[in-house]
């Protein structure tokens, strides 16, 4: 349990304490009728490295505040929506039961803030790479976006 909770951790700081440096890939931009998801990315990890954050920008476009309820995808056995913030002096990372997107609004998945943690991978991450992540809102429903796996270090452009 100790160890698991290292890895963790150590995932945590790096997402906490990336830099803003230009993509090598560059994600699509998924729309459905009311959600819009753009510059999603995830990052390659080391050999035994058993967690990754994933990251995007989601507008809603809608008339009604809508709620990512989840997310899964075939290269971790679990995808949790997280948070990170700081109370007092410590940055903290907890597990989030939803994320709303406001209506006419958008909500940030950043290094840092709210995110995907990509729990249990099952091989490396390498840069290059796409990894296909299926999103549950609770009004728009089900929608896929591949998020291109980025050199460690780098993020999307914003």
């Amino acid at each position: 349990m100790k160890s698991k909770l290292f890895v963790v951790m150590c995932a945590a700081m790096g997402i906490a304490l990336s830099g803003n440096i230009s993509a090598q890939n560059v994600s699509q931009t998924v729309r459905t009728s009311a959600i819009k998801i753009e510059n999603a990315y995830t990052r390659a990890t080391m050999p035994g490295q058993q967690v990754a954050g994933g990251f995007m920008k989601i507008e809603n476009k809608g008339n009604s505040t809508d709620q990512l309820l989840s997310a899964n995808s075939p290269i971790a056995g679990e995808v949790q929506l997280h948070e990170m913030a700081m109370e007092g002096n410590v940055m903290k990372m907890r597990q989030v039961k939803d994320i709303a997107v406001p209506a006419g609004g958008a909500v940030e998945l950043k290094p840092g803030g709210l995110h995907l943690m990509f729990m249990n991978i099952k091989a490396p991450l390498s840069a290059g790479e796409t990894v296909p992540v299926k999103l549950k809102f609770a009004k728009a429903g089900e929608v896929e976006v591949k998020m291109p796996v980025n050199a460690m270090g780098q993020n999307a452009k914003h």
